[in-house]
């Protein structure tokens, strides 16, 4: 059952806390989910339709390419690469003091891809900011021994900065980090 539920336009958070009544070891289970805009779904259907159809317009009427057909498939491209619907229903963390944080993100499609990250080899949480020309957003990453790039918590979602302080501070309260020096 959510202990804690948190909603913003497209992000959902919530927060299971399996306490030591039901379980050996506390268990910690944060998720972030998506929701499903079925707009964006059909528009990118519609996207990549119109790609196939004008490449096969364009093979099938070869003689006649022209430099104006490139043009047109390459902005069907663009167009479609746009609209690529991300197939991401949700994102979870979950923690086990005494072993590890389990990675989870699960598909529309019910895959899901799990990983797993041993609780020493945890070295810090951190929260970074991420600028780029178009765009500026948080990300959660863990510092991890022997690894020499940042292992992003949230892989396809990014959750605002209101949903990724509680799980930062999960994850520091399990590795046994000083939450006052963050990053």
């Amino acid at each position: 059952m959510p202990h804690f539920l948190l909603s913003k336009c497209k992000y959902s958070y919530h927060h299971h806390d399996r306490s030591q009544k039901e379980l050996s070891q506390a268990i910690d289970i944060h998720d972030i989910s998506i929701a499903k805009n079925w707009m964006l779904v059909i528009l990118s259907y519609f996207g990549t339709l119109l790609l196939i159809a004008s490449t096969c317009y364009l093979l099938v009427m070869k003689e006649m390419l022209q430099v104006s057909s490139i043009w047109s498939i390459f902005v069907v491209i663009i167009f479609a690469k746009l609209l690529q619907y991300k197939p991401v229903k949700k994102e979870s963390v979950v923690i086990m003091p005494e072993f590890g944080v389990q990675l989870e993100t699960h598909y529309w499609s019910g895959r899901i891809s799990r990983r797993f990250v041993p609780i020493g080899k945890i070295l810090r949480p951190v929260i970074n900011e991420c600028v780029t020309p178009i765009t500026c957003y948080w990300t959660l990453a863990l510092i991890v021994r022997e690894e020499e790039q940042l292992l992003l918590v949230f892989q396809e979602l990014q959750p605002p900065l209101k949903m990724l302080v509680p799980v930062w501070k999960a994850l520091c309260a399990a590795t046994d980090c000083n939450e006052s020096s963050s990053s």
